[in-house]
């Protein structure tokens, strides 16, 4: 935390963990005096999961809402050695319902909080949850000034970092005289995308120097949505383009660009080819080159559990998104059960500091003092594995965090 002395903070939260605050946010009724030790019991703890069950970020919701769940079926639907109330609220695709969504789960009397798919909604909750001192254990979305928090931990990563990853890669590739093209929707997360790229790349570079281009931010783009920007990038006649877009405003971008002429290389945060995106695209989509913190192929043995049950329970390839609500499932099963019997919000908070490492089908990977992880970055690339495309896992780019 840039701005907070970290020991004062867990001293202020320990001191609210002895009053009777901590004992209004205790999980359950009466007395947990019967409990083992807090490692097992049959008091339920109640966690609220927000994810988009609506509008164009659904698709993100949905994996995250999968990863979650999955965490929970292989643990016999508990955390921490306690039965699992699992509560979901709809964020929506607005700041405004990403409000709503908290407020209503705040009211339950949630133990605390996860998820969160959209930057501009985490920037919108931020307040909201430090007063409530619940935590929330964020699986997405991660803005970089999202700074000085004490309540909000996050599993996915910091926004600026797929582009830090990939900057110094491309400008390796690109020749000397060439041109990038840089292109992002013109919101909270791209823009940080953008600046962690730049700065990876380097920010004086002359390859870069044109100014970037922004797109409309809509997460249901029409057939003309994204006319001008491509317009502008035609026009530029770049050596490669790196651009930032999720969902269907993946879909639409790419195969526009391609429809429009663009022949050369694509590169951009793994966002850009995650989830259904390539089974949209088809070849448009091979040769995509992408950096991101978790490659479905990777061989370790947590990967390959988590993988495998994901494709027998959902008949896909895991995503980022599935993973990181995955690992924060995990993380909150520790943190749970390191806290012990009647836990409240505030002593699990503290608990959350000391969950250590983390054993993730991403890799091993721990917490740093801003509350993100510390982890691997993966090169992927769009190719042909048997009869189908996926990401395919090329090297190691970085450690982040």
């Amino acid at each position: 935390m840039p701005h907070i002395d970290r020991r004062q903070a867990l001293k202020l939260l320990a001191a609210l963990g002895a009053t009777g605050l901590a004992s209004a946010c205790s999980v359950g009724t009466g007395d947990d005096s019967n409990d083992d030790d807090g490692l097992v019991s049959d008091r339920p703890v109640r966690i609220g999961l927000i994810v988009p069950q609506t509008g164009g970020y659904k698709p993100i919701g949905d994996e995250m809402l999968n990863g979650f769940q999955l965490y929970l079926d292989t643990h016999q639907q508990r955390l921490g050695g306690r039965p699992v109330d699992l509560v979901i609220a709809d964020e929506g695709e607005t700041p405004e319902s990403g409000r709503a969504a908290v407020d209503s789960l705040l009211q339950q009397q949630v133990l605390a909080l996860t998820g969160v798919a959209n930057s501009a909604v985490m920037l919108a909750i931020r307040d909201a949850v430090e007063e409530a001192r619940v935590p929330l254990i964020g699986s997405n979305a991660s803005p970089r000034s999202l700074q000085s928090v004490v309540y909000i931990w996050r599993t996915s990563y910091v926004a600026d970092e797929p582009g830090l990853a990939l900057g110094g890669y491309l400008a390796r590739e690109v020749s000397a005289n060439g041109e990038v093209a840089i292109v992002a929707a013109d919101q909270p997360a791209g823009r940080d995308v953008v600046q962690g790229f730049r700065e990876g790349f380097g920010a004086s570079d002359e390859r870069i120097s044109g100014a970037v281009i922004w797109a409309n931010a809509t997460p249901n783009p029409g057939r003309d949505t994204f006319t001008e920007p491509i317009q502008e990038v035609i026009f530029r006649d770049p050596e490669a383009v790196y651009c930032h877009f999720t969902g269907s405003a993946a879909v639409e971008f790419i195969r526009q660009l391609r429809d429009a002429g663009f022949e050369g290389p694509i590169y951009g945060p793994g966002f850009l080819t995650e989830g259904n995106v390539i089974d949209q695209l088809g070849e448009e989509a091979s040769g995509i080159v992408t950096a991101l913190n978790y490659s479905a192929d990777l061989d370790n043995s947590a990967n390959l559990q988590f993988a495998t049950g994901y494709r027998k329970r959902y008949g896909a390839s895991p995503t980022t998104y599935a993973m990181s609500s995955y690992d924060a499932a995990q993380v909150l099963d520790k943190a749970i059960r390191s806290a012990g019997p009647g836990v409240s919000s505030q002593e699990l908070n503290l608990a959350l500091g000391r969950v250590g490492q983390i054993d993730s089908p991403r890799g091993l990977w721990q917490f740093n003092q801003p509350r993100t992880p510390q982890q691997k970055w993966y090169l992927r690339e769009v190719l042909r594995d048997g009869p189908v495309l996926s990401n395919v896992l090329i090297t190691e780019l970085a450690t982040l965090g």
